[in-house]
């Protein structure tokens, strides 16, 4: 007995000095394994009378099963030890806050676009959106754009597969055909309302005006610190019976002071040349204040529409008369945020665009 004593201690304490389950086992083997102590103490009981057997086994047995707790009882030890260490290097720091997904915002040109709408929108001007892929047709030619117009050329306008030789199709360049788009639509709504349904000639009844813009992307071939392949532009339309220069004058002039916040912005009318306005002027602005105070700072072309764009609307254009305008909204919210290259807005740099979160 006192040898089976030994044996269990001994065992108890190679399992202890077991520092990895690797270890542990090879413990194991020397005490349970196929040369361990208790299986030769068993095999020895083969030469022991059938009594001493007997009592020999017992005493074997419970021998065996003490230095099975042991091991049992070690492995647990161990496994808890390496559950310990594995939650410690993985330990989380309750008191630090969440992690939160960041709260985007409108892009800039977004957010100057839905200023120019809200602006017009308040002078009783619609919003007209487009196709953006367009034709010859609207986007030239009734237009009163010359057959040998240089922005017709591959070097300014992205031509694009469909369309015939004639009348290709291509990427808008201006969002100008919403002019002759919404003009037509307006025309043929009121033309039905008045009976003329689809007689001949040019429509001179009694017409609600005209009145609209149309914000939207636009395409021509160029890159620069000022300039992009795909930009935004804005044309306006206001067509009617008595629509003078005069009136365009007032129009952008309110809008432009109302959109820089600014009472004392000056503006010029400098004659200029558009195929579908006649007479032409390109609109300039002058801040009294700031950093960019005493420079005039070109915004818009615009004029009187052209006879023949009336005359493409349906209209006869010896009653209805109207002014157009086109404005960069990536010029305007570049002078609003004080922005000095176009390609800012375009590349997508979180830590540029997160300035704009309201």
């Amino acid at each position: 007995m006192n040898e089976l004593n030994s044996v269990v201690d001994n065992a108890k304490a190679a399992f202890e000095q077991a520092r990895t389950p690797a270890d542990l086992e090879n413990a194991k083997a020397l005490f349970l394994g196929k040369s361990g102590r208790i299986t030769e103490m068993m095999k020895g009981m083969a030469a022991l009378a059938v009594d001493e057997k007997k009592s020999r086994g017992a005493a074997i047995n419970l021998a065996k099963q003490a230095i099975e707790a042991a091991l049992n009882g070690r492995r647990q030890a161990l496994a808890d030890a390496e559950l310990q260490l594995q939650l410690q290097a993985e330990a989380l720091d309750v008191s630090l806050p969440g992690r939160q997904c960041g709260q985007g915002s409108l892009h800039p040109v977004s957010l100057t676009l839905e200023r120019i709408e809200a602006i017009f929108g308040s002078m009783g001007f619609d919003v007209a959106q487009g196709p953006e892929i367009e034709s010859d047709w609207f986007n030239f030619t009734a237009l009163n754009t010359p057959e040998d117009h240089p922005a017709r050329s591959m070097h300014d306008t992205f031509y694009v597969e469909g369309g015939t030789a004639s009348a290709p199709n291509l990427l808008r360049t201006h969002s100008s055909p919403m002019q002759i788009r919404y003009a037509v639509q307006h025309v043929k709504r009121h033309r039905a309302a008045a009976g003329a349904g689809q007689a001949p000639g040019l429509f001179s009844g009694d017409m609600p005006e005209i009145r609209v813009i149309a914000p939207g992307r636009t395409y021509r071939v160029d890159s620069d610190a000022t300039h992009s392949p795909m930009f935004h532009q804005c044309e306006g339309l206001w067509v009617g019976e008595n629509v003078s220069f005069k009136d365009l004058k007032f129009v952008f002039t309110d809008f432009c002071r109302t959109f820089f916040e600014s009472d004392d912005l000056v503006l010029r009318f400098r004659p200029s040349f558009f195929p579908f306005t006649e007479p032409s002027a390109e609109i300039d602005i002058q801040f009294q204040n700031g950093p960019l105070a005493g420079r005039w700072l070109e915004v818009a072309g615009s004029g009187q529409v052209h006879p023949n764009v009336i005359r493409n609307m349906g209209l006869e254009p010896e009653k209805y008369i109207g002014f157009a305008f086109g404005m960069g909204p990536d010029r305007l919210a570049m002078l609003r945020y004080g922005v000095n290259d176009l390609r800012l807005f375009f590349d997508g740099d979180i830590r540029f665009l997160s300035q704009f979160q309201s």
